[in-house]
């Protein structure tokens, strides 16, 4: 039926053009003489074939009532000039103008819009609707240009936090240059181009815990002695956190068994039962200490605040200063069995007894059960502010329904949201707090590294990683970095699957922490009194290979300079095949003088 009337239209617009164009040619003199298409454009432009005439000219006739009133004094003027003989080929000039003025009669241009209410519609666009908008008009532009618009887009997409529209004079230009810095990085990061520093203390031994926050890295040893390092401005003068005074005259001094740090305070909890606080901005002398009965089994600390939480036994309690800085204790718990994994959520806090998981705030007086089952072991734990993420081992008739899993319960309600995993292995770790929103990556013995889509209960991705079994992982947007048994630390590209790079040292890797420019990894050893390290030996350090070994990565835009490469990296001759590691060895000859064309 369509297809009829597009037929029947067609062939009354041929016709009406055969009859102009014979109207043309009988009453056309020499003078008026114009080719064929000059009149079928203007038939065109009449709009007498088109079936939106009578509409089309209703509009035409209005937009002219509506310039004629505003230029009526132009018009006025202009009727006192002679008027020349318009010929059919000026009319069809002038028809082409008025129509494209028309086009341009937006409504946007037409009115007296506020530029607050313009600019309020303007927030609503992206980086690319902004660039083409500012091409539209002179208008526009300066809509598109406006310093606001700029610096909320910057907000948006987690740029200088805190800042205020004053603080720079072109927004635009910061946003550009951020994301390029980003992009920078990101290039770095999967080709391991950038710094890398080893954080080293002879005299402490072997290492026994690390533990990361931002630019803070803090280490204990099992000469007693803990270690602080501001690897933003590496300050050596309050890198070493003394002991608190009572327990100076202890020989031997016991051993560091766990360390915490945030932005604000460090902490270190030993083997006897006594627990130091450092600030981390004055250092040196602990700003409280106190000792709890036993050997503290777990170890807690808030992010957000310097809020404590520590275990021992069957004992939890949770301390924290006041307004004037004096240190109180919130609330002390008594748990039906004693701590078996420790956690990292405070002030609510989620911690793992056996088959039993859980949750104490300040304001209860009791521990609130989040999971238990009986027979089924809880093998992993970590929690964010609003979810706990457990691995809970299967045993007996509960290995037919699929194996192993992660319970992901929601801390408000204390309700089991969803289940995810199918394994025969146990799942060694897991990371929620500092995973993308709504995905879960974990490790598992069985040598894979998994991360679920926490809104469908789905595998995204599914790793062959470390052949001794994953210890630690961590993930962002487009990356995973995951550290095994084995001591190697692999850098994986999510969407892919493909291993970027890997680094191997001695020991097991236990600690695990980057950022968008930064990665920190802690190779930590088993045994803590190796063969050759006891305290009667002559040498009062211990071997190298028995210490365990801390590594600071750096992948900033500014630390591809020369400077802050290691010597070893610092080759001067041209590599013509290898590996793609960005590290050659160095050689006596290329220390010399004239050895190489680049000196």
């Amino acid at each position: 039926m369509a297809e009829d009337e597009l037929l029947a239209f067609r062939e009354h617009w041929k016709q009406e053009l055969t009859i102009k164009n014979e109207a043309h040619s009988n009453s056309k003199t020499p003078n008026e003489d114009q080719p064929e298409y000059v009149s079928i454009a203007e038939g065109l432009l009449d709009g007498r074939t088109s079936p939106l005439l009578e509409r089309i000219q209703e509009e035409r006739t209005r937009r002219k009532r509506q310039y004629h009133s505003l230029t009526s004094a132009c018009n006025t003027s202009s009727q006192q000039q002679p008027q020349r003989k318009i010929n059919k080929g000026d009319k069809l000039v002038d028809q082409f103008i008025q129509d494209l003025n028309e086009t341009n009669d937006i409504p946007f241009f037409d009115i007296e819009l506020p530029y607050e209410l313009a600019l309020k519609i303007f927030q609503y666009l992206s980086r690319t609707e902004l660039g083409r908008c500012a091409q539209v008009s002179k208008a526009w532009g300066v809509l598109a240009e406006d310093e606001v618009l700029w610096f909320r887009m910057c907000q948006t997409e987690s740029y200088h936090h805190g800042a205020s529209v004053s603080d720079s004079p072109c927004w635009k230009s910061m946003l550009r240059d951020c994301r390029n810095s980003e992009n920078t990085v990101r290039s770095n990061w999967k080709n391991r181009v950038g710094s890398i520093s080893q954080l080293q203390y002879e005299l402490g031994k072997v290492l026994c815990d690390v533990s990361s926050c931002d630019s803070y890295v803090v280490a204990g040893y099992t000469s007693g002695d803990v270690r602080l390092w501001d690897t933003l401005h590496w300050d050596s003068a309050a890198s070493f956190l003394k002991p608190s005074p009572l327990m100076a005259d202890v020989t031997p001094r016991p051993h560091v068994s766990h360390i915490r740090v945030n932005n604000t305070v460090a902490v270190a909890a030993y083997d006897d039962g006594c627990v130091d606080v450092w600030s981390t901005e004055t250092g040196q002398e602990p700003v409280h200490h106190f000792q709890i009965p036993g050997r503290v089994h777990a170890l807690a600390l808030s992010l957000e605040s310097p809020t404590l939480a520590t275990a021992a036994g069957l004992d939890v309690r949770l301390d924290q200063p006041d307004e004037r800085g004096y240190w109180r204790t919130l609330c002390q718990a008594t748990l039906p069995k004693p701590v078996s994994l420790p956690w990292d959520s405070v002030p609510l806090v989620a911690l793992s007894a056996g088959e039993t998981v859980f949750l104490l705030a300040p304001e209860d007086l009791e521990p609130r059960v989040l999971h238990t089952v009986y027979g089924h072991p809880i093998t992993c734990l970590d929690a964010s502010a609003s979810h706990a993420a457990l691995g809970v081992k299967s045993c007996g008739w509960a290995m037919n329904d699929g194996g192993n899993k992660i319970h992901v319960y929601s801390l408000e309600t204390g309700q089991l949201e969803m289940s995810v995993g199918n394994s025969a292995g146990d799942f060694s770790c897991v990371n929620l707090r500092d995973s993308p929103p709504h995905m879960l990556i974990c490790g598992n013995k069985d040598r894979r590294v998994r991360v679920f889509d926490l809104r469908t209960g789905s595998s995204v991705t599914s790793l062959y990683a470390h052949h001794m079994g994953v210890t630690s992982v961590q993930a962002d947007d487009w990356k995973i970095v995951s550290g095994g048994g084995e001591g190697l630390v692999c850098v994986w590209e999510m969407r892919m699957g493909a291993k970027l790079w890997e680094m191997h040292n001695r020991h097991p890797v236990r600690h695990l922490r980057f950022n968008t420019s930064t990665l920190v990894t802690a190779n930590i050893p088993d045994e803590k009194s190796p063969r050759g390290a006891c305290i009667t030996d002559d040498d009062l350090t211990a071997h190298r290979r028995h210490r365990g070994v801390i590594c600071h990565y750096d992948f900033s835009e500014d630390s591809t300079s020369q400077d802050h490469v290691l010597p070893i990296c610092r080759s001067n001759y041209v590599e013509s095949s290898g590996y793609n590691y960005n590290i050659g060895l160095a050689v006596p000859y290329d220390i010399l003088s004239g050895s190489h064309p680049s000196h």
